[in-house]
């Protein structure tokens, strides 16, 4: 590229695109001098398997334990009794406990186990029913940060953590860059269900410890960190559409 071409793009700074009113400079004052919320974080699990002895269930436990420790409020879905998606509405009890407790929680912890190769079907069952549209005005999941564990059968691998990365990005959530995924599972806990010390489990310390780090720092900023251009537009474009109708 010569010196002229790129002269002639920095002259021409005109943005005839851009609604000029919902867009200014990013605002450092709402990144950096949020007023610090002073509750404990609330961290929301859910885990895949309805299995008696669920590894799955008892790695979020563990997490769990992890997360109290490091000063979270802690609250565990179970899925049982949860329908399908489609085959009950949205008023039944176990949809309604989740999504309140999804719109209760700042951070999220999803674990699933691995099955075929993906995420278990009651892993999706529950994130299908947290809408993306808002519940009282504030959407489920839209803002909060997640953490992701899987728990395998074999050899270790990272297809359920990879395609619910996918999802929490689909559901307008901060997912952090760290993960757990637990191989062979089945020797990884006692009899009484405890993680044994491992590796794996200082790799599920690490994941917790970074999941509140990210919380605690952006959960006091999220209503900015996802308030989106395209959104303010519209919804500038309805105040205008309604003015002109009550004007008429």
């Amino acid at each position: 590229m010569t010196d002229d071409t790129d002269r002639r793009w920095r002259a021409d700074q005109a943005m005839p695109n851009l609604a000029g009113e919902s867009l200014g400079e990013i605002d450092f004052q709402a990144l950096h001098n949020a007023t610090p919320s002073l509750h404990k974080a609330r961290v929301l699990m859910l885990y895949g398997s309805l299995r008696e002895r669920a590894y799955s269930r008892l790695l979020t436990y563990e997490a769990a334990r992890i997360l109290e420790h490091l000063g979270a409020e802690v609250r565990v879905y179970h899925a049982d009794g949860l329908p399908l998606v489609d085959d009950a509405s949205a008023d039944h009890p176990k949809v309604t406990e989740l999504r309140e407790m999804s719109l209760w929680s700042e951070a999220q912890v999803w674990c699933s186990p691995e099955r075929h190769g993906a995420m278990s079907g009651v892993m999706k069952t529950q994130i299908d029913w947290l809408p993306l549209a808002p519940i009282g005005g504030i959407r489920p999941t839209q803002g909060r940060t997640l953490a992701l564990m899987q728990v395998c059968g074999g050899s270790q691998s990272f297809n359920a953590v990879n395609q619910m990365r996918i999802l929490g990005r689909w559901m307008r959530m901060l997912t952090i860059p760290n993960q757990s995924s637990v191989p062979k599972a089945w020797q990884e806990f006692t009899d009484e269900g405890r993680m044994k010390p491992s590796a794996l489990y200082n790799r599920v310390v690490d994941v917790m410890e970074e999941l509140m780090k990210f919380t605690l720092l952006t959960r006091d900023r999220s209503g900015y960190l996802t308030d989106r251009y395209s959104e303010r537009v519209e919804s500038a474009e309805e105040v205008h559409r309604r003015v002109s109708i009550r004007s008429i």
